[in-house]
């Protein structure tokens, strides 16, 4: 396996330290605080490690982010079996460190059955061949940014992005509220449906909080320029690969008051929509 993928896989695998009590890590790659996709994934591994019957799935979280997590310190991810149904579970998770919370999840799982269906239609995009790739848009950033190069030139990337409308994040021009990412692991992934549910989790955090700053050209390497997550929910409609192209489709239909609200709709490359997202996220320009 990649060695990136192989990292994240571990990232994700929790050393449980009691019946409801885990134990995760963080990444040396010099950020400033925990990656909040990263909880996200983390937590949900945690509350998925509590459900006994295995064909009982995640379909929807809802998660807060309180505090920055601190990266050079272990995060501990307490889980409040809520309630244990014949049709559903429901699980809290509380991510703590040193002593305090710095994200709150409710996660609900649900063994799938037949019902009523229908969905939207995928958007049109080109395919991902035909798209640009983050390492392009990295290197392009760091010919004008050189000093990037240390920091994010030698990052590992286990989840392969390729954009069909990107932002030139060194010369940011207003863009519409909306965008389209093709993403999928770099290699094969294990079977297991809650890892790849976990993963995809992961990766939703990515670009979704970007869509809401789009259309105001704000570089976010600017000083006065503040991100970060508030809230992130996320809902899972269908099985999934993660190691196959998805289209992350993504919008943003309002942002107001120093915060972005966000969409995120993923769609397998038969058009199969298997999972849906949103996230408001603080966009704070500091006069």
């Amino acid at each position: 396996m990649h060695q990136a993928l192989s990292d994240l896989l571990n990232l994700l695998d929790l050393e449980q330290i009691d019946r409801d009590l885990f134990r995760g890590r963080s990444p040396d790659e010099g950020w400033q605080r925990v990656y909040g996709g990263q909880v996200i994934g983390q937590a949900l591994v945690a509350a998925s490690r509590t459900v006994a019957e295995p064909e009982r799935l995640a379909h929807s979280l809802h998660g807060y982010f309180l505090r920055p997590g601190d990266t050079t310190i272990p995060i501990l991810y307490d889980v409040d079996r809520i309630r244990d149904g014949k049709s559903f579970t429901t699980r809290r998770v509380v991510a703590i460190q040193r002593g305090q919370a710095i994200f709150s999840m409710a996660a609900s799982f649900h063994e799938p059955e037949p019902g009523l269906s229908h969905q939207f239609a995928m958007p049109d995009a080109p395919s991902p061949q035909d798209c640009i790739s983050e390492q392009a848009l990295l290197e392009e950033y760091i010919a004008h940014y050189p000093d990037a190069a240390e920091h994010y030139g030698k990052r590992a990337r286990p989840i392969e992005m390729r954009y069909v409308d990107p932002v030139r994040d060194h010369a940011p021009v207003p863009m519409p509220p909306h965008q389209r990412v093709w993403i999928k692991t770099v290699d094969t992934m294990p079977d297991d449906q809650r890892l790849n549910q976990c993963l995809l989790a992961y990766a939703s955090d990515m670009t979704l909080i970007d869509t809401s700053y789009r259309p105001h050209a704000v570089n976010w390497r600017d000083q006065n320029f503040q991100v970060a997550s508030l809230d992130h929910a996320m809902w899972f409609h269908q099985a999934v690969r993660t190691d196959e192209w998805l289209l992350y489709d993504q919008d943003s239909p309002f942002s107001g008051g120093a915060r972005g609200f966000s969409r995120g709709a993923f769609f397998d490359q038969s058009g199969q929509l298997v999972a849906s997202c949103a996230q408001e996220g603080l966009i704070r320009l500091h006069t």
